[in-house]
Order: structure tokens, then sequence, then C-alpha cells
């Protein structure tokens, strides 16, 4: 079984998600590529395709949000994503089980303790109606059916129990942030087609393509699903299998090629929440110990990060039009000119102005 170093892991994650070189393909594609985008909030998937596709802009997404090519709505691990809207339909009813367990949890648990779960959902399909309903109207409306309960956390629960679309304006490209107003649609309506199960071993297959090599305990991390080690082992024969840095085996596609450890990382701005960092179990491959708690210090916090030379070296942020830049280490002359490159590259896509160095770099007006 051959052995592979944490910078072969990393140069086949950022090969496969698209970020040790730009690709020309459609974005449609590559979304489809890395299964689904991570948009907790609505911007952010924007600058991930910026850094994965030449000459992206922002219209090449809003119009697959308008057209229903691309769909927003909770996805892995419970939480919002885009997705294709084919791969949606697919994948909602097979990671159903992730949302359910969240949906059971204290906080929707304390409020709904005592309703039927089958009568909640019933009566939140019926109040939606087959069709968009701005998503403070149907807590409006859930609240005085049930009085007592707080209308926001029922109708959160019975967004994770069906399948909800929101509309094409909430992932559309526009303040940063949350959107304060919300309107869903059942998936079905908005799709014009029935959800149509995929099976545990596509979603494996798919993880892989973008993620692979990686263990099981990887797949479940990224899709909250559990208890796949049986799975996986029925799929042995189809699969390649490594041995990773700590000993474990980890598997892959069989026709997938690695490229050379040695290929150059360039310099790449992620979003927070990116692909990249969310991922695996074991973050390693991208991200060490120290910085993963810099990047992701709870409160489902993932902020914005730079690579060098494939890792994590900081993090950035757009403050009134100023990208900072704060480097968890000191930059060599060379990373500091491509990094304040890429910064320059990106400042028009999020609105920024212009471009300054300090300690962290700042970018955007003095």
């Amino acid at each position: 079984m051959t052995a592979l170093s944490v910078r072969a892991l990393n140069r086949a994650l950022l090969d496969r998600q698209f970020l040790l070189a730009r690709t020309d393909r459609p974005p449609l594609e590559v979304i489809g590529r890395l299964v689904a985008l991570q948009a907790q909030e609505p911007n952010w998937p924007y600058v991930g395709l910026w850094s994965r596709i030449h000459d992206f802009t922002h219209s090449q997404l809003t119009t697959l949000l308008r057209d229903r090519k691309v769909v927003r709505s909770g996805l892995l691990r419970s939480t919002q994503h885009l997705a294709a809207a084919d791969d949606f339909r697919r994948l909602r009813p097979l990671l159903q089980p992730v949302l359910d367990r969240t949906a059971r949890s204290a906080y929707f648990a304390r409020n709904s303790a005592g309703l039927d779960t089958a009568s909640l959902v019933s009566t939140g399909l019926g109040l939606l109606a087959g069709g968009t309903t701005p998503r403070k109207e149907l807590a409006r409306r859930l609240a005085e059916r049930h009085p007592g309960r707080d209308g926001r956390v029922l109708a959160g629960e019975v967004e994770l129990r069906v399948p909800l679309v929101h509309s094409p304006a909430t992932g559309a490209w526009g303040s940063w942030g949350n959107r304060s107003a919300v309107s869903v649609t059942p998936a079905e309506t908005w799709l014009g087609r029935p959800m149509a199960p995929a099976t545990v071993k596509d979603l494996i297959r798919r993880y892989l393509a973008a993620f692979g090599p990686a263990g099981t305990m990887d797949v479940q991390a990224w899709s909250g699903l559990t208890r796949l080690g049986e799975v996986v082992s029925g799929m042995r024969a189809e699969l390649r299998h490594y041995r990773g840095p700590d000993g474990r085996e980890l598997i892959d596609l069989a026709d997938a090629e690695l490229p050379d450890p040695d290929t150059p990382a360039p310099v790449r701005l992620l979003p927070a929440f990116d692909n990249a960092l969310l991922g695996h179990a074991d973050r390693t491959r991208v991200i060490g110990h120290e910085d993963r708690k810099r990047v992701m210090p709870g409160h489902a916090q993932v902020r914005p990060t730079f690579l060098v030379d494939g890792h994590v070296h900081g993090s950035w942020s757009l403050e009134g039009g100023t990208l900072r830049l704060a480097p968890f280490r000191p930059l060599s002359a060379t990373d500091r000119a491509a990094l304040e490159q890429e910064a320059e590259r990106l400042l028009p896509f999020v609105g920024g102005e212009n471009v300054s160095c300090g300690d962290p770099i700042a970018i955007g007006p003095s």
C-alpha cells in the first residue's frame, strides 16, 4: 500500500478543488465537481468560484440561480449550500437523516415539545401551499397556530424536515452577511420534478472526486452521515488504497490521478466556509492545528483565509472597502509580492479600492 505524505495529499486536494490552477470549465460544472458550496452567507460562494475559475463574474452564478440550475438550501451537515439542481434532487433525500437529527436537537426540541412532528410538517406545507412564501410569514402563521411557541424556530424545523429552496434573491451577490428577507418554496415545486435519492456509494464517489484520497471518517465529517464503514468496505474492490501520514488507510477512486507533490501551488484567497477547509475530519493537509483554532474559533465561524504553498498562512477580511490580510507567520518577499498581486486581482470583484501593505497587511484605503 503506497504511503502518501501531507504534501502529496495537499496537492491532490488543491488539484481537485481547482486551486492548483484555475479552470476554464463553466461554473455549473465546477459546482457539480465540488458537490456543493457552503453558502451560510450568500456572497462567499462567489469568492470561492472566483478563486477557481478564470474570468468568473457575479452574473454567471446569479443567472444559474435565477434559471433554477443551482439552488440554495440546507444540505451537507444541515448547513446552507449551493448545489446544482439535479444534485440537490439526489443528495437532499440521502442526507435527510442528518437534517432530521439537527431538528431533534435541544434548540428545536424545547420549542416543539408536545407537538407531533408529522402534524407540524403537514401544517408547514399547507401554509406554503406549494408556492413561494417569505420565511418571516411562515413563522408568523405557525406561531398563530401554536400559541406560546417561537414561530421562527418552528419554521426552522419545518425547513430542516422538508426540502425547501430559497429564492434566487437570497443567493444573489449583494451586501455582506445574511439576508434579512428569505423566501422559501417546496423543492419539488421549484424544480418541477420529484426528488430522486442517490445511493450512499454515489455520494462517496462524488466526495472522493472532490476531496480524495481520504478516510471513512473524512467522508462522515463532510457529509454528516455516520456508520459508513460497512459501505466503504463493500466498495473495496473498486477503490484504490493508500496509507496516510498517520498510518490510517485512505481510499480513492481507482482512476483518479495524483499530481506531483512538488507541483508549485499558487497563492489563493479563499472565502469563509470554503470547501477546501471543511472537507475532512483531519484537515492537516491544508491547515495546521494551531491555525485551525484561529480560523475556526467556534460559534460556527470559519474565517476567510489565504493559502501560501498550499497551506493556510493567514486570514483576511473586508472592512469598509479595505481588504486586510493578517498573516499568521512572516512572509518571504516573494510570497508577500504574490499575495499582494492576488489581492489586487480580487479587489474589484469584492468592491475594494486600492492596495497598501502593513503588518497585518492592509489592502484598501489607508
